[in-house]
């Protein structure tokens, strides 16, 4: 038995607390669903647009065009508009009725700004009135109809 005291414990080294807080984080973090994707799109959809633009827009006059194209799997196409300005954004979400629009579909839509410097619009309340003859279109559930 040694009369000796026992040497006094070392306080941690500052590298080795920062260590172990590292650690301690990363182990309490929740993975994030949306680590290593794309940043979403800034893209106005129905369900972020806001109250105010959306009642703007539904305030609106009703334009007619044409589908000139629209990507399912991307969720968005452009409208040639019937006066023949420039084409028009359209978003899936903003698509009325059971049809998934294809090109030459005769179109009814309502316009809204997109923002942040609201110079550029986008097609809302999107209703195809005649569907493109000679062509198959595809329902929202996956059916197949021949037009």
């Amino acid at each position: 038995m040694s009369s000796e005291p026992p040497p006094p414990a070392q306080p941690p080294t500052h590298q080795a607390s920062v260590g172990l807080l590292d650690t301690q984080q990363a182990r309490d973090r929740s993975p994030s669903p949306l680590r290593g994707h794309v940043v979403p799109s800034p893209l106005p959809t129905r369900r972020t647009r806001t109250f105010s633009a959306t009642v703007r827009a539904s305030q609106g006059p009703v334009y007619k065009g044409v589908c000139k194209c629209f990507c399912r799997s991307k969720g968005h196409g452009f409208i040639t508009p019937a006066d023949g300005g420039p084409d028009i954004f359209l978003h899936i979400s903003d698509v009325e009725g059971e049809y998934v629009p294809v090109e030459g579909d005769e179109v009814t839509y309502k316009m809204c700004s997109i923002p942040p410097k609201n110079e550029k619009l986008q097609a809302v309340e999107v209703v195809i009135t005649h569907l493109a003859p000679g062509t198959k279109h595809e329902t929202w559930s996956g059916h197949v109809v021949s037009s």
